[in-house]
């Protein structure tokens, strides 16, 4: 047989072959650009579309057709004018075909085999994935190692490389690896490293996957369905850590547990840890002592503006002295403290009447003259960066996915939790916590 083409466009997968000279019309609401085996014949997807089918002479036998799949069906039509046959395609798609005389119409409709296509095509992601992997070179060491300007520990220390943190796999020399990683390209000591398949598993934990929110109210629901019941809301520009991606929703992790949101609401990126250059660890480095410097005389001002009068303003500064910010955070953790109990309210931020977990913070950090924003994502990166739970102090703010709240103390924090509980203290490590930043 000779071995025809034929443009077809659908939404489940979806062939319709013809035997006469006419010309076929789809217009269809998304294409699938594949090529499905056949009997000799190929088909392509394509939407919004006119082929014409005049060169199509050959037969196409009933039993030729057999090994597409085990769903076929065979149509016979005859008669003039346009036959509407958009049911047979599924229901987003409109499909005539007009011509004087036709023949004969075989359609094919096949969800199992778009589950196939569906299944090879994740599978070939999944190859590229773990491809791209092994191209990294991912520290594996309790701290960071160097990244030096040559090969030897001899050489200038240009960056540094964190624990868990990636590079892209360059050329190895003697034991050294040759990676860029941000702004930063160099060597690292090999032994302190992974690359290759045993960065394939590793890359898969230290590689975080963020979905966020796009729109200005996301509703998160108990199950990937929009008749599913509304778990939790999330604000615009929101990041939350994803657990799994399906056909068209994505589970995430929110304060009220795992929930599912639609994708078309979502952008998805995987973060890794880049290294830092000498140049941006200075940089950070003061930027942070700036922004501690900066909350500090802000809570000064407003402990002096708030004193009893006839006490010396002197004296205000003392109150909240900064000692390594214990003072000022136990400050703030103190104040947090009285509002235990009261009610949670999404988008909110009065301490008294409801607020949510950002209006919260912003709102206890506000009586220190300090200004935050209302929002979980962005006060991942105010103030300064603490290293690990157990360097955390009164007052810091512990961020997790789509929720944040100020540390206690003792491993506990108090929050704006959920509308069921409204404000409460927790355990610090309830949740994987994702960053923790300190203010004063």
């Amino acid at each position: 047989m000779k071995k025809n083409s034929v443009r077809i466009a659908a939404g489940v997968m979806a062939a319709v072959i013809t035997l006469s000279g006419m010309e076929l019309t789809v217009n269809a609401s998304g294409g699938l650009n594949s090529v499905l085996p056949s009997a000799g014949i190929d088909y392509s997807m394509s939407p919004s579309e006119t082929t014409s089918l005049s060169d199509m002479k050959d037969e196409v036998e009933r039993e030729n057709s057999s090994d597409l799949t085990a769903s076929t069906a065979e149509v016979v039509v005859k008669g003039t004018g346009e036959i509407p046959i958009g049911g047979m395609l599924g229901s987003n798609e409109q499909t005539t075909i007009s011509d004087k005389k036709i023949e004969k119409t075989l359609v094919v409709v096949s969800e199992g085999y778009t589950n196939d296509l569906r299944e090879a095509s994740n599978a070939s992601k999944i190859s590229e994935e773990e491809e791209f992997f092994k191209t990294l070179v991912i520290a594996k060491v309790n701290n960071y190692v160097n990244v030096r300007d040559i090969p030897s520990e001899e050489g200038n220390i240009v960056g540094k490389l964190y624990d868990k943190s990636v590079g892209t796999f360059i050329e190895e020399v003697d034991g050294w690896y040759k990676i860029s990683s941000g702004s930063v390209e160099g060597y690292v000591k090999g032994e302190f490293c992974v690359t290759g398949d045993d960065a394939v598993e590793l890359a898969k934990e230290v590689g975080t996957r963020i979905a966020t929110v796009t729109t200005t109210t996301l509703k998160v629901r108990e199950e990937p369905s929009t008749d599913a019941v509304v778990l939790g809301l999330v604000p615009i520009e929101d990041e939350l850590i994803v657990a799994e991606e399906l056909d068209g929703w994505v589970k995430v992790n929110i304060e009220e547990g795992d929930g599912y949101v639609s994708n078309e609401f979502v952008t998805l990126s995987t973060e890794f840890v880049k290294a830092e250059s000498i140049e941006e660890e200075k940089a950070r480095l003061a930027k942070e002592k700036a922004a501690i410097e900066a909350a500090q005389k802000a809570a000064a001002k407003k402990a002096a503006a708030q004193a009893p009068s006839g006490s010396s303003s002197s004296e205000a500064p003392v109150t909240y002295a900064a000692s390594g910010g214990s003072a000022q955070g136990q400050a703030v953790v103190n104040y947090a403290m009285q509002f235990v109990g009261n009610p949670y309210v999404y988008g909110g931020s009065s301490l008294t009447n409801g607020t949510d977990c950002s209006g919260f913070v912003m709102s206890v950090y506000k009586n220190f003259g300090v200004s935050l924003p209302h929002s979980s994502s962005a006060d991942r990166s105010v103030g300064a960066t603490v290293s690990g739970l157990e360097n955390a102090q009164p007052g810091d703010i512990i961020c997790y996915s789509g929720h944040v709240g100020i540390y206690a103390g003792n491993g506990q924090i108090v929050h704006a939790s959920t509308s069921r509980t409204g404000i409460i203290v927790s355990s610090a490590t309830y949740r994987s916590i994702l960053s923790i930043r300190r203010i004063f």
